[in-house]
């Protein structure tokens, strides 16, 4: 045998035994007569002790890094323990070695803090995967992985594969499309979601569906996103919104136990859109810290009312607030003390193109009970003060006012707010806050076409005492600029995210599962009789005979892993990600084909 224990696993309790390990090398470290190696594999590192009489086959084999040993020899206790390490009070004591592989010099330092940059890691991900760090975050997707699935199966859900090759219903980011050879000229799609397909085992009496499946969608990369990427899905029949809720609920916090060993007992937060928009500028607010968007130039929310503060700003001839569409504003806490030069470099933050505001305006609410502020000469101290109650200041705090087009300035605030809380350490990445963000919009609309579009997907119902709303009514724009008139606007969806500690993990709905609703929503869409039968005929059938009630909800497996990791960004947490330009620089690809391949799928390339 190659060995008898792995390099993770002896201990004390085996000194005097003999063993065999293999693995690669990860240090050598040479004293006069003896040796010392450091043997790595997946499950940590032994020590080894060549002594005198083994140093001369050594020199006439010497070992390098990254080489494949084997060592047969006995365990000793050692002298100078590592505590850093599980297997530290021990090594071994070499008698015989084989070197099973040679290695070539690696191009970067295989341990934690590598010389490496991204790009050659990411070259040579195969040995980059044996680095620790790497190590600890695919074990920890692991561990996520079977908690999901043993907390399913203990819920009567059944595992179900769905395929990969479907065909492309082109609504939302677009499809990879797959040519196919027997049938020339018409392609495959890979799948966005299995969507539809999980509803047909809904229809089939499968009435409690999950699958941890791959899903892709040709669109731009970020940190949170890759050409393909995994879901945790799920899919349940007979059940209302807060079925949905509570068994989800169960299933995160579980995954929080098992892999993080924390406890979250508390009650899991409910949101509306509209509130989580209002007070936090997004859809999904990082609840973790306080510092609430106030609107001051028309209307903030409090309490569920109305309440104007325009007259606070408006009017006082400072045209950036005078002329804005909306004014917001929010308090961070204990900064009133900032310096000129402090201000000054969140002023240039906002100016950063990817935030795009002009400029930022400050209110000190000073200790003392004064007020200072970059725009002194067009607001009393007064009216200050105002301004600084209006957006929940105290004193000590430091009010930061955005002002601008809505949409922008809401973002920006929002941004503005985020970059503040991880500023004065309130965004800790051993801090988890679940939150519900419930009652979307159904449909939103789109300008540029002048009709709705899903913000969800087609298949999301609206919110039961919205039905009549949406099956009495045209859904056709006569006045683009009224379109919030339209009762199409009021129409709030059957649909809820999680989101955790300012991220989207999950998302989903309570489904449309008669025909009519449904041929009604694609109407909605703009979709003709002729299209939507062509599209998703296959759909509408199977609601003819006896389609359930039902919901569901998909977790990205990948972001979930990689906020429990305390990492920005999904690639650490996946064996082979692509680049930001969607490559596999590994494997090169994608790549051309040879023209035999082309001649198979009778396609011809054109590239102009």
């Amino acid at each position: 045998m190659y060995r008898t224990h792995t390099c993770g696993e002896l201990s004390i309790n085996q000194v005097n035994e003999p063993v065999t390990l293999a693995g690669w090398v990860q240090t050598i470290r040479k004293f006069g007569a003896i040796t010392f190696v450091d043997l790595r594999d997946r499950y940590g590192i032994t020590q080894l002790l060549f002594g005198e009489d083994l140093n001369a086959t050594l020199d006439a084999n010497p070992l390098g890094r990254e080489y494949v040993l084997q060592v047969s020899g006995k365990v000793q206790e050692r002298s100078n323990k590592n505590a850093n390490i599980a297997t530290g009070d021990i090594e071994i004591i070499v008698n015989s070695f084989k070197i099973l592989n040679k290695s070539a010099v690696p191009p970067f330092t295989i341990q934690d803090d590598t010389d490496g940059g991204d790009d050659l890691r990411m070259k040579y991900r195969f040995l980059d995967l044996r680095r620790n760090a790497v190590k600890k975050n695919l074990e920890l997707r692991y561990a996520v992985g079977r908690s999901a699935r043993n907390y399913l199966h203990e819920n009567n859900f059944m595992d179900i594969e769905t395929p990969f090759l479907i065909r492309s219903t082109p609504e939302g980011a677009r499809d990879f499309v797959v040519p196919s050879r027997m049938n020339a000229g018409q392609f495959y799609a890979l799948p966005q979601s299995p969507q539809t397909f999980k509803q047909l085992l809904m229809v089939s009496g499968y009435d409690r569906y999950y699958q941890i499946v791959k899903c892709f969608r040709d669109e731009d990369l970020r940190a949170d996103r890759q050409p393909e990427f995994t879901q945790i899905d799920c899919e349940m029949s007979f059940v209302e919104q807060e079925d949905i809720l509570n068994m989800f609920e169960g299933l995160i916090k579980r995954i929080f136990k098992d892999v993080k060993n924390i406890d979250y007992t508390e009650q899991v937060e409910r949101m509306t859109w509209e509130d989580a928009m209002w007070q936090y500028g997004n859809d999904k607010p990082d609840i973790r810290f306080g510092m609430k968007l106030a609107n001051l130039k028309s209307a903030f929310l409090t309490g569920g009312k109305i309440a104007a503060t325009g007259a606070l700003i408006n009017g006082a001839g400072f045209g950036v607030f005078d002329n804005a569409e909306t004014v917001l504003a929010i308090a961070a806490p204990g900064c009133s003390e900032y310096t000129r030069k402090q201000t000054d470099e969140l002023t240039e933050w906002v100016k950063r193109p990817q935030i795009g505001m002009q400029g930022l305006v400050y209110i000190k609410c000073n200790a003392d009970g004064t007020y200072k502020s970059s725009v002194d000469k067009f607001y009393p101290e007064e009216k200050l003060k105002a301004i600084a109650d209006a957006a929940g200041a105290k004193a000590g705090d430091l009010v930061l006012i955005l002002a601008g087009r809505e949409e922008r300035t809401r973002k920006a605030t929002s941004e503005l707010r985020l970059e503040m809380g991880k500023r004065l350490g309130m965004r800790k990445e051993d801090e988890f806050k679940l939150l519900w963000v419930m009652d979307f919009p159904l449909f939103e609309y789109a300008e540029e076409e002048n009709r709705w579009v899903a913000r969800h997907h087609p298949f999301t119902s609206p919110k039961p005492d919205h039905i009549n709303v949406m099956i009495n009514n045209n859904p056709v724009i006569e006045n683009a600029e009224k379109y919030l008139e339209h009762p199409y606007s009021e129409i709030k969806a059957n649909a809820y995210d999680m989101v955790l500690n300012g991220n989207e993990i999950g998302g989903g709905s309570i489904r449309i599962f008669q025909r009519p609703l449904q041929e009604k929503m694609f109407a909605a869409l703009g979709m003709s009789e002729e299209e939507a039968l062509h599209k998703f005929g296959f759909l509408l059938g199977a609601f003819e005979y006896g389609a359930p009630p039902h919901g569901g909800i998909a977790f990205g497996f990948d972001r979930l892993c990689s906020i429990l990791g305390g990492s920005e960004s999904i690639r650490d947490f996946i064996a082979f990600p692509k680049n930001n330009s969607g490559r596999d620089v590994m494997l090169d690809a994608p790549a051309s084909i040879d023209a035999k391949q082309f001649d198979e799928l009778q396609i011809k390339l054109d590239l102009k």
